[in-house]
């Protein structure tokens, strides 16, 4: 079992580990136990009753946050011609081809947070799977890093959009913030990200769909929410 800090432990005294919050609640009680010297992140862990060994109950996509998530995140497109000019006018921060490819390959570079291609780019960036997917930066169209629609795809990752996707245990983990954000701004990132499963919910998943929702900072314990009040 890890060890914690003095500060955490503090920080654990005031959550009732047994209540379940209201939303508004549960991320002002976040914000005050978040003790470190930086701008932490609020995540958000959120349990989902779908089995992920199965293909037609997996749970990924991609959602903006009405508020962003506070973090600027850098843009690699891959396209040609008239798209990266559209790319590089749309505010990516790297736009090119085969030289990208090649940089990556040879080079081992890394230097981006979301990689955005153009269907007709992803033979070549398909080379970079070993590299980019274990990583999770592979383009991906059920997240819309793979469209013709480069402009607004990198206008979405800027303005604060974020990947979510379903592990093992079934849970959604998700960044919906910094401390430094008001209550309500966290609550209405959260209800959109929970507003996204609900619409994604897969038509095999049986029973009781979402099972619990907690919330944290990088570096507090967590709060459990109560999940149908959020979209309420």
């Amino acid at each position: 079992m890890p060890k914690h800090g003095k500060k955490f432990m503090d920080a654990l005294k005031k959550v009732d580990r047994t209540v379940a919050y209201d939303p508004a609640e549960a991320l002002a009680l976040v914000k005050d136990m978040a003790t470190a010297k930086f701008d932490e992140t609020v995540e958000v862990a959120v349990k989902l009753g779908v089995d992920p060994r199965h293909a037609d109950q997996q749970v990924r996509g991609a959602v903006v946050l009405p508020h962003g998530t506070g973090k600027t995140r850098t843009v690699l497109v891959f396209a040609k011609g008239e798209k990266a000019k559209e790319a590089e006018e749309a505010g990516a921060d790297f736009v090119g081809a085969e030289d990208m490819v090649a940089k990556i390959q040879q080079e081992g570079w890394l230097g981006f947070d979301v990689a955005i291609a153009t269907p007709d780019m992803m033979g070549m960036v398909g080379r970079l799977g070993r590299i980019l997917g274990p990583r999770g930066l592979m383009p991906n169209p059920k997240t819309g890093t793979v469209t013709f629609d480069i402009a607004q795809a990198v206008r979405e990752v800027k303005a604060g959009k974020i990947e979510y996707r379903v592990d093992k245990a079934g849970i959604i983990h998700a960044p919906i913030g910094k401390v430094s954000f008001d209550t309500t701004k966290l609550v209405e990132n959260l209800r959109t990200l929970i507003e996204q499963l609900i619409r994604v919910k897969p038509a095999a998943a049986k029973g009781q769909y979402i099972k619990g929702v907690t919330v944290c900072s990088t570096m507090g314990p967590g709060v459990k929410v109560n999940y149908t009040k959020i979209t309420a």
